[in-house]
């Protein structure tokens, strides 16, 4: 049976935020003690996290729903409810996260950082946030926010700077072993390897080393989904370099290199320009001993290490022309549904102090966090992009101004 799995579907829902609550303080001595609500916690965060002892996705093979803690709601005597805590879900390195609607890129997990896919929802506010001069004792509070829920879908591209290619029963594996440690399931019969093995190749001192991939063989049409070609032709995106790993005992050796070069182009324009060297394999299995010419190959035997050593030093001088290995730039764009209603809002002003309300401004507070800079810079851009700065300055907001969104306040600058 094959473990091996790239690709998943999962759901994630992040909690929702804890209510705010309606209560006065009630004391045998205190006459007039006013409302005491406190606010609502948090809804817990989901974020990955990259995992380096982690090679493929097969953990989410029955557990494909996740959902994390909401927050509590607020209490009497100004407590806050306890925030929901936050739900981490590991993953390997290499992963790129995806909506399931769009196939858009969200964020690719090989800068090996924890990223937040789906946000908690924002506390509602308790009673006493609500108390004016005009108004001493309201009855109402907020209910807390939303967190976000989202299908995505998680992709595994391995990371190697050097990916095996060929047809099945080329001598891939009997290669990555030569030019590695690592030690894939090589047989003396036909076999083809049914899932990605990975290796290091360390030439010694002087020589930094670099990561190879060995691909399952592909077939002809593998770019539409014959065989294993399709699910495993990904991982061969992030490669810097190919080498083309050819049967030299082959009846048509020029006919195999043609049809796997095809097959790349098919399933991505880009991967038929990626700078390749051609192998000619199994050179020791040649009755008459003449090899094919080929001008642009190099021909070796992995299973008796001929010609291997002269390859990895080959292989090492064109890694270092090339760039770093590629990563995926996000692509999602999140709807603009929040910019609906920007209008609406409430905007007061008393005596240099600034307040905006309304559920344009729930909704944002929902999505970022105030408590780390990246979230504040955010929440700033967002206000002074959407005009809501410029309403404020026309009621005569200043630098050194105090600004309070709901029970956030900022200094104006």
């Amino acid at each position: 049976m094959n473990n091996f799995i790239d690709e998943v579907i999962i759901k994630v829902s992040a909690g929702n935020g804890g209510s705010g609550a309606v209560s006065f303080r009630r004391e045998k001595y205190v006459p007039a003690g006013g409302p005491d609500g406190g606010d609502g916690g948090k809804g817990g965060d989901i974020t990955l996290i990259a995992d380096p002892n982690l090679s493929t996705l097969s953990d989410f093979r029955y557990k494909r729903s996740f959902k994390a803690e909401p927050g509590a709601d607020g209490g009497g005597y100004n407590r806050s409810g306890k925030d929901g805590a936050s739900l981490n879900i590991p993953v390997p390195y290499g992963t790129v996260v995806r909506d399931r609607a769009t196939n858009a890129v969200i964020h690719d997990m090989s800068d090996g950082l924890p990223f937040i896919v789906a946000r908690g929802g924002r506390g509602g506010r308790g009673n006493r946030k609500f108390a004016l001069p005009t108004r001493q004792a309201p009855r109402f509070a907020k209910p807390g926010g939303n967190g976000q829920s989202r299908e995505l879908k998680l992709e595994l591209k391995l990371l190697a700077d050097v990916g095996l290619i060929g047809l099945p029963n080329a001598g891939k594996s009997s290669l990555l072993a030569a030019m590695t440690r690592a030690r894939p399931k090589i047989a003396s019969y036909p076999f083809t390897t049914l899932s990605p093995n990975l290796g290091v190749c360390d030439l010694g001192e002087g020589y930094p080393a670099f990561v190879v991939a060995d691909i399952p063989g592909l077939i002809e049409n593998a770019s539409e989904g014959a065989g294993l070609g399709h699910e495993f032709l990904r991982h061969v995106e992030r490669c810097r370099l190919l080498l083309h790993v050819v049967d030299a005992s082959s009846d048509d050796v020029r006919a195999d290199i043609e049809l796997i070069n095809r097959e790349l182009a098919n399933f991505s324009p880009d991967l038929a320009e990626r700078p390749q060297i051609t192998v000619l394999n199994k050179i020791d299995l040649l009755e008459d001993g003449k090899v094919p010419l080929l001008s642009e190959a190099r021909s070796i035997s992995a299973a008796v290490g001929s010609g291997v050593r002269e390859l990895m030093l080959l292989t090492a001088q064109e890694l270092s022309k090339l760039p770093p290995t590629r990563i995926f730039e996000p692509e999602y764009i999140e709807p603009d549904e929040l910019l609906d209603g920007v209008e609406d809002l409430l905007l007061t002003a008393d005596e240099g102090e600034y307040s905006v309300e309304g559920g344009w401004l729930e909704r944002l507070l929902d999505r970022v966090n105030l408590k780390d800079s990246e979230g504040r810079a955010y929440f700033d851009q967002t206000l002074r992009r959407c005009g809501v700065y410029d309403r404020l300055e026309a009621l005569g907001l200043e630098a050194g101004d105090t600004i309070k969104f709901y029970n956030w306040e900022f200094e104006y600058k």
